[in-house]
């Protein structure tokens, strides 16, 4: 299969890190500095700059472009295209059917694990491209099929927010580990070597197995824990995916 990315940003470069070599790929751009760059890095690809009308016609396209680029975008396409992918937040199926032709239409959310070819890529669309689409972003990481554009937009604030989430655990952890009295850098390292140990955890286990496992009765883990549910940790997070999802709502609208 041949698959034509339009925008050439970090997104697209992660999905084509993952998929180059499993597919014929093309770049579409405007910057053609650019899009030289990114032959130079990543070799085997083919790239066009974006300077005058392009084809879609029958082609399988990848579309990695801002949301508010789209009405610039679609003056310089002709054509329609085969299937259409599109990884833009808050861009809705509808949307994109206005926007760009094509026979078939899928939404994604691609995280930014995708740097690491581990993102968790939610998706939906037309069930025709189910396969194809969990298969093509099965090469950056998990994907998870969801029936409906809400559910996709709830994941959006769950996996595809989520790294900004952690970042911020991350980072009170190792100011907590700080505070108490550890340098920042051993303070770093352990948390470093925390979240990689949690994920093979949590893929085996229950979030709250895991809680059970660690804390024993008045030990450390329970004065720490009793602490954060002082603190409302828990439901800052639940009003944290809230917003989040309200946010990816209201996007979806303009």
């Amino acid at each position: 299969m041949k698959l034509t990315f339009i925008g050439n940003g970090n997104m697209a470069k992660s999905l084509i890190k993952g998929m180059i070599g499993k597919y014929d790929i093309e770049v579409v751009g405007r910057n053609t500095t650019t899009l030289q760059k990114l032959q130079d890095e990543i070799k085997d690809i083919q790239i066009v700059s974006l300077d005058s009308i392009f084809d879609i016609s029958n082609k399988n396209i990848i579309l990695c472009v801002k949301p508010n680029s789209l009405d610039d975008l679609k003056q310089n396409l002709k054509g329609e295209a085969k299937a259409l992918y599109s990884v833009l937040a808050g861009t809705t199926l509808e949307t994109l059917k206005q926007k760009i032709p094509s026979k078939q239409y899928i939404r994604t959310m691609p995280n930014l694990g995708a740097t690491y070819l581990k993102s968790m890529t939610t998706i939906t669309g037309e069930i025709d491209l189910k396969d194809s689409a969990l298969e093509i972003f099965g090469n950056i990481g998990n994907t998870l099929w969801v029936k409906t554009q809400k559910e996709l937009d709830i994941a959006t604030a769950v996996a595809g927010s989520g790294p900004a989430f952690l970042a911020l655990v991350a980072e009170s952890l190792a100011d907590g580990g700080v505070n108490a009295g550890l340098t920042r850098a051993d303070a770093t390292k352990l948390v470093q070597g925390l979240f990689e140990g949690f994920s093979p955890l949590l893929n085996e286990n229950k979030p709250a197995s895991i809680k059970d496992a660690v804390m024993s009765p008045g030990g450390t883990t329970s004065a720490g824990y009793s602490a954060m549910e002082r603190c409302g940790v828990r439901n800052g997070m639940i009003e944290a995916i809230s917003s989040a999802y309200a946010k990816a709502c209201e996007l979806s609208k303009k």
